[in-house]
């Protein structure tokens, strides 16, 4: 245990620095998260993939982006603005329910989308860290597969095991 302060101190220590080297730069060259300088923002299988699902993912980052809430923002006062101005015509709020519903629509498929996809790959990285460690229950590999039975059971085996061991420290 020893062994790990001098490592999670200096790990510590290089966030801090990496914390202040990125305070320096403009917002352009640091909103995409994850994304290391000098790599390529998407794994070199990117154009594999079904055009759909980048599409879905393009708009995903777009929107994920603080500056996709200002311009939202900025729309809503400047719809409300000219609303004011012309009076609110009886076509007004029609026009702006059926925008936001059809907005709205497509955001669920682009959230759904890029959720699945990071769930599966957490989860095949949670099978490989099951499958590398001594000791482990290799049953726990693909469980999200399994009946609900089953992970009612494992859930249920799950608290026993807690329930054994004593209070937590």
């Amino acid at each position: 245990m020893s062994n790990d302060r001098p490592s999670r101190a200096r790990r510590r220590r290089w966030v801090e620095d990496r914390r202040s080297d990125l305070a320096g730069e403009t917002e352009t060259h640091r909103w995409r998260r994850g994304v290391f300088r000098g790599s390529t923002p998407h794994h070199s299988d990117w154009s594999s993939r079904h055009w759909t699902s980048r599409c879905l993912h393009r708009v995903g980052e777009i929107v994920a982006n603080a500056a996709a809430g200002t311009v939202a923002a900025t729309l809503v006062a400047a719809w409300t603005v000219v609303g004011l101005v012309v009076g609110f015509p009886p076509w007004w709020s029609t026009a702006l329910y059926a925008s936001t519903a059809s907005v709205t629509f497509v955001m669920v498929f682009v959230i759904q989308h890029t959720q699945a996809r990071q769930v599966s790959a957490l989860q095949r990285k949670l099978d490989e860290l099951v499958r590398a460690t001594t000791g482990a229950d290799t049953n726990l590999i693909a469980v999200e597969e399994a009946p609900d039975e089953e992970l009612h059971a494992l859930a249920d085996l799950n608290v026993s095991d807690r329930g054994q061991q004593g209070p937590a420290r």
